[in-house]
């Protein structure tokens, strides 16, 4: 006759239960945090490209050829804040939902020709190993 008997397995099995749960939970949080701090970083880089724009934007309704070195300098800062939302790596679902919805509004406009643009864009779906 085995010396296990009901009691014990119950509290041999319910402390693997907590255990188990207890490390899934810490897993889950962990990855959360990951994600949170990943969609902060892609809606800081939306913010930042959305007011380049606009600042190009003016530029070149301010500018009307008195001044094309300030509207170059603006497209040139606009290019480079659309080229850091194509960089960054979207890790959660909902990064990749809000950066592929956000690059097809862009495309939409015909903003998205460049080579640049689409092979950042590709780098950044790669894995670093």
């Amino acid at each position: 006759m085995s010396r296990i008997n009901r009691r014990a397995l119950l509290f041999n099995s319910g402390s693997a239960v907590i255990a188990s749960t207890v490390g899934t939970t810490a897993l889950a949080t962990d990855a959360l945090r990951r994600d949170r701090g990943s969609s902060r970083d892609l809606q800081a880089l939306i913010k930042a490209h959305r007011a380049t724009y606009a600042a190009f934007a003016k530029a070149i309704h301010e500018v009307n050829g008195s001044n094309p070195g300030h509207a170059d300098r603006a497209s040139r800062a606009e290019e480079r804040a659309l080229l850091a939302v194509c960089a960054c790596s979207a890790v959660s679902s909902w990064d990749r939902h809000v950066k592929a919805r956000y690059l097809l509004k862009i495309e939409a406009r015909g903003e998205l020709d460049l080579s640049e643009h689409m092979q950042t864009l590709l780098r950044s779906m790669m894995c670093e190993r």
